[in-house]
């Protein structure tokens, strides 16, 4: 059975300062809110941070941003948060942008212990500057390295005592890949349910890829509402 937390504190009192640490989610989809609440709560800094991108500026990733916990982020784009791009002008922020699908790849290799490949993502733009690329059948390259992380904070819809978890439907997104990659992986989950109960066939990720699991409320806020008049 996998340690069950009680307090999203306690789940994260493992992370330390300089730390690297991947968050699941896109946007507002799928990220583990209450994880993120927790580590703001512990204070811990200058930590590096995987992922797509920073949640907004008074949610997810977005707080730990306004309580100056983030020394690097690792993402594909600055998105919907202010703060981000404050930062990131003020040089208060170290950031390094990566394509959406190299990030993505670059975080299943890490968690396949695969420590490098190639892709032709980024040949020919600022990205590809002073790296190593190759050409296969006629067509350029670049070396892209595996991620990994010290901690993997995800977010999925239900787990067992064991561990397996299952998504709903694009909270997949980043979460997967990341349970694979880092070295302790916490699950927040919606609802936790006796081994058995769960089909094997519509498991997500096994067990063996998760460390804590724990139960949260989730606000699921809505990045940017639009309506009809």
């Amino acid at each position: 059975m996998k340690t069950i937390f009680t307090s999203f504190e306690e789940a994260v009192s493992g992370v330390k300062d300089r730390m690297t640490l991947m968050v699941g989610g896109f946007g507002l989809v799928g990220i583990p809110e209450n994880l993120i609440q927790g580590l703001r709560n512990t204070n811990v800094k200058d930590l590096t941070v995987i992922s797509n991108n920073c949640g907004v500026d008074d949610w997810g990733l977005g707080i730990l941003l306004q309580n100056k916990q983030l020394k690097k982020m690792i993402s594909s784009y600055v998105g919907e948060n202010k703060e981000f791009e404050r930062q990131v002008l003020s040089g208060e922020l170290e950031v390094q942008l990566v394509p959406q699908g190299s990030l993505a790849e670059k975080i299943r290799a890490g968690g396949a212990g695969i420590p490098a490949f190639y892709t032709p993502a980024g040949v020919g733009t600022p990205i590809a500057e002073g790296r190593e690329t190759k050409v296969f059948n006629g067509k350029e390259y670049l070396l892209e390295e595996g991620l990994t992380a010290d901690f993997s904070l995800i977010k999925a819809w239900k787990a067992d005592k064991l561990g397996n978890l299952v998504y709903r439907k694009t909270a997949q997104n980043f979460n997967p890949i990341m349970a694979a990659a880092g070295k302790y992986t916490i699950a927040e989950v919606e609802e936790i349910v006796e081994v058995g109960e769960l089909d094997p066939n519509e498991i997500h990720t096994p067990s063996i890829y998760v460390q804590g699991l724990i139960v949260g409320n989730h606000e699921k806020r809505i990045e940017r509402l639009t309506v009809r008049d």
